[in-house]
């Protein structure tokens, strides 16, 4: 065999070696393939996530704003409500400032009205300051069953009317006699209290007729009265 001929023939078994005799590429197509498709559907997955994420946030940025709107909304409200209670609490206390003027009006014309009638009565001055003074008259007036009918009182006066009633056996009147005390109270300069006692005192006859009694006999009730007055101030000084 010539040498030409030996070449030949290494050329031939070469390239049936390149072309007949490589791997097959099959399974790596079919592989990247595959990929490519869990790829796509990965991206699909995070898209739709993605557009959710959207959505949500869209949503929280909603309810954030409503929740905004709701505090100011209820902030709005509060100092509505703060400045309307303090108008009220400022009219309440004006009126009740007019109230008392007004009390004070009517305690002073009603006093000095009630304090012209009581002349005559018993007077005597106790050295305590007159709401002391005031509680044991009426402390005494309810001991002996007289039930105060007008009660008027400022810083300086105070003035008692009583319903008029029968008296029982008692400390104060006899029995069978009715009754009814106009009792006012001054402070004096001294912050003792002058009280001044008048009764209106009526004898019951056979029959239920009514005689006047005499001026005597109501001073005497007048002095029992101031008499039991005192004696509440000094037990009371004692506790």
């Amino acid at each position: 065999m010539t040498p030409i001929s030996s070449v030949s023939i290494s050329l031939c078994v070469l390239v049936s070696m390149l072309t007949g005799c490589g791997p097959d590429e099959s399974p790596l197509r079919a592989e990247n393939t595959n990929l490519k498709q869990q790829l796509a559907k990965q991206e699909a997955v995070l898209s739709t996530l993605q557009e959710g994420s959207k959505v949500m946030q869209q949503q929280i940025d909603l309810l954030n704003q409503e929740l905004r709107d709701a505090k100011k909304e209820r902030e709005k409200a509060q100092a509505e409500v703060k400045a309307a209670s303090e108008r009220l609490e400022a009219q309440l206390a004006q009126t009740r400032k007019l109230t008392a003027e007004v009390q004070r009006t009517s305690a002073a014309q009603a006093a000095q009205s009630l304090r012209v009638e009581d002349k005559g009565a018993q007077v005597e001055d106790l050295p305590r300051p007159l709401p002391a003074v005031g509680k044991a008259v009426e402390a005494s007036l309810a001991k002996h069953g007289y039930v105060i009918k007008v009660s008027v009182t400022t810083d300086q006066k105070a003035v008692y009317v009583t319903e008029r009633k029968v008296s029982a056996p008692g400390s104060l009147e006899v029995s069978g006699f009715r009754n009814q005390y106009l009792i006012s109270l001054q402070t004096l300069p001294s912050k003792a209290t002058r009280l001044s006692v008048k009764a209106d005192f009526e004898k019951m006859a056979h029959g239920n007729k009514i005689l006047a009694a005499s001026p005597e006999e109501a001073a005497e009730i007048e002095r029992r009265l101031i008499a039991d007055i005192s004696r509440s101030l000094d037990s009371a000084g004692k506790l």
